[in-house]
């Protein structure tokens, strides 16, 4: 349907920088052709990749001072329809050092400057305005749609946009920032997809996040669980309805209650190309902004025994190449599919695994390679037996399948809601610089294990 909107929001953008030098030496003295800038942060990455595929999309995000100039003028170039919001600090910088020799590649990222309270609420009102646009978009929607009943139309006519939240904090912002723009949207019927990490995913699944994408070490972090699915269980009984959990070299999960999955959806099947993205497609799963089956905040015994759906995707064969932005691409993936009103999670963990595994082709973040429907087609998703999980005074044993080497397309989602890094990346590695590793820059062998296999948690 025409009047849907994917919305991201980056809160902590920057203009990443990124210079390619022969052999870095620490302390040496190097010489590099002109650098590269871009408009990066993880929200932006993802609204490139949707945008790219035929999405309808607009970012809302921040831009001041000179470097924010740059900034602005470098997005309008890129075509993706956006929202500035003017503030007073300068964008931070992200850079970038590509050493060719090894294909490794050296980040800093600035922390970035918060705004002020009356710029948090410029913010907060742009996205708002962004979502009630879909009223007015609703209103012109063509005259074959508003001759059609809601019936007629399919249950996708009840989908709202889908909100996407990601990337990192400022210093200094405030700490109901997050829930209030996850509340924001879950009023206005959109699904909330956030890509988070420390106390803000908690947060982020207590507020009414539909979709969670933590990487393991995030979740760890998060929750003080030692067991990845342990972890997830607990976003969903917090809240969350899906969680995308990057485990590196062992490949991408979806972890979703029982109830999530489609009924009529076939193990294996290819997942639907949702074509111009407006697709009528009929909703089922996952739904926007309810809370888990059996959640009703009273943390009884029965919600610590969630019935689990888990199933793992990988590629028979690993990826070398660039893997910032591999996470944002997957989120990206699952927006345009819940965008299309396509809810189940094995639909969306297959799409989300090529568009990730294609992005590691790519020499720039918020891009992948044309090759994504083959990788989709070769992906191989199997289901994990999950036990039932014990009540909280009796910690659950490690619920993972033996690892194996031999793992999905390799990612590094890039951004960090709380500066966390990914597997096998830096803590703060991430900022959409990564995102412009060479396309030769070959990754290392655990970064091109997996889809997920490095999540630097880049600018966010």
């Amino acid at each position: 349907m025409g009047d849907r909107m994917i919305v991201t929001v980056t809160a902590n953008p920057a203009l990443d920088l990124t210079w390619h030098v022969a052999s870095l030496a620490m302390g040496g003295t190097h010489r590099a052709d002109a650098g590269r800038a871009r408009a990066g942060g993880k929200g932006l990455n993802v609204a490139r990749v949707a945008h790219a595929q035929g999405a309808s999309v607009l970012a809302v995000t921040t831009s001041g001072g000179a470097t924010g100039a740059e900034f602005a003028s470098e997005l309008e170039a890129s075509g993706v329809p956006h929202v500035l919001v003017p503030v007073a600090a300068s964008t931070r910088r992200s850079i970038a050092l590509v050493d060719e020799s090894l294909g490794d590649t050296t980040i800093v990222n600035e922390y970035g400057v918060a705004p002020t309270d009356a710029e948090w609420s410029a913010l907060t009102d742009a996205v708002a305005a962004a979502l009630r646009a879909r009223d007015a978009r609703s209103a012109q929607a063509s005259p074959a749609d508003s001759d059609l009943s809601t019936g007629d139309r399919g249950a996708d006519a009840a989908i709202g946009d889908v909100l996407v939240i990601s990337g990192s904090f400022p210093p200094g912002t405030p700490d109901q920032l997050l829930p209030s723009l996850i509340r924001l949207g879950r009023e206005a019927g959109a699904t909330v997809i956030a890509d988070t990490s420390g106390p803000a995913l908690l947060a982020a699944a207590d507020a009414g996040a539909s979709v969670l994408k933590p990487n393991e070490h995030e979740l760890r972090d998060a929750t003080g669980l030692d067991d990845p699915i342990d972890g997830a269980r607990e976003l969903l009984r917090r809240g969350a309805e899906l969680v995308l959990l990057s485990l590196g070299a062992e490949g991408m999960l979806a972890v979703s209650t029982a109830s999530a999955v489609s009924p009529g959806y076939e193990s294996g099947a290819d997942t639907p190309d949702v074509g111009p993205i407006r697709a009528n497609r009929p909703t089922s799963g996952v739904s926007a902004g309810g809370a888990a089956p059996g959640n009703d905040g009273e943390g009884t015994d029965a919600e610590d025994r969630l019935d689990l759906s888990i199933l793992r995707t990988r590629l028979d064969t690993p990826l070398a190449g660039n893997p910032t932005g591999a996470g944002d691409s997957a989120v990206a993936a699952c927006a345009v599919l819940m965008d299309a009103g396509i809810r189940d999670p094995e639909q969306i963990l297959r799409r989300a695994t090529a568009w990730s595994a294609a992005a590691v082709l790519m020499p720039l973040a918020g891009e992948i390679h044309p090759s994504w429907p083959d990788l989709e087609h070769a992906l191989t998703v199997a289901p994990v037996a999950a036990p039932v999980a014990a009540p909280a005074s009796a910690p659950a044993e490690t619920s993972l399948p033996a690892r194996d080497t031999v793992s999905a397309v390799q990612s590094r989602a890039g951004e960090e809601v709380s500066s966390s890094g990914g597997a096998f990346a830096r803590p703060e590695a991430s900022a959409s610089p990564e995102a412009s590793a060479s396309p030769e820059a070959s990754a290392s062998p655990e970064a091109s294990a997996s889809p997920e296999a490095s999540d630097p948690k880049e600018s966010r």
